[in-house]
């Protein structure tokens, strides 16, 4: 069977399952090209440099993450966006310190960010608390997928194992104490569930200003 033909995006999507295997620091010419099957200097026909594979990558990322659209509820909108946004960085954790970071970024993302601010300014928002409600959004789902990822234990695994190693010093810290006692033990506790509740808090701030026309 002949090998499908080389082009942009085969070498793009090649580039994120080796970030997938490796992180970014695994991603090289050669390390895709061997993914790819083929030989490094054959991918400069489509991806220039590294550069351009690492911008590459980081439109890769917003083009699977939930673009809102000018219609409809822009709280729905951005709601979708940044649980669309953390479920993407959560399976991709290397697009955290990649998405914001280039200096020529992809067509993706340019519309991505432009369908975000475009969202908010058709519901009325100032292009100040526009790029204010941007900033804080991305803030807090780069930030909570950040700790969700690098947790001291595994998705599935109980808080409450985690928490057993440490009940020798939690006498120590009573605030501590009382938070595990009332919010982790016997409460099937998961910190994923803290997103949606973190969100909310930051969606009604917004709405709060956007509504006092600040």
């Amino acid at each position: 069977m002949s090998r499908p033909p080389l082009s942009p995006e085969r070498v793009i999507d090649a580039a994120s399952r080796v970030a997938d295997a490796s992180g970014l620091t695994g991603v090289s010419m050669r390390s895709v090209g061997r993914e790819l099957g083929v030989e490094a200097m054959s991918l400069y026909h489509h991806v220039a440099s590294k550069d351009a594979l690492l911008d590459g990558l980081a439109d890769w990322v917003f083009t699977r993450i939930e673009t809102p659209t000018p219609h409809g509820s822009w709280r729905a909108q951005m709601e979708a966006r940044a649980r669309s946004a953390r479920t993407v960085l959560a399976a991709h954790p290397w697009g955290l310190g990649l998405v914001e970071s280039r200096r020529s970024p992809g067509p993706a993302t340019l519309r991505h960010h432009d369908a975000v601010l475009g969202c908010l300014r058709a519901a009325g928002f100032s292009v100040a608390l526009a790029a204010h409600a941007f900033s804080v959004l991305d803030a807090y789902v780069y930030g909570f997928v950040l700790t969700e990822v690098n947790l001291p234990f595994q998705p599935g695994e109980p808080a409450e194992d985690f928490i057993e190693e440490l009940r020798a010093v939690m006498a120590e810290h009573p605030h501590l104490a009382e938070m595990v006692a009332e919010q982790v033990v016997g409460r099937d506790y998961a910190y994923g569930d803290e997103f949606d509740y973190g969100l909310a808090l930051i969606l009604d701030g917004l709405e709060a200003r956007f509504r006092e026309g600040s």
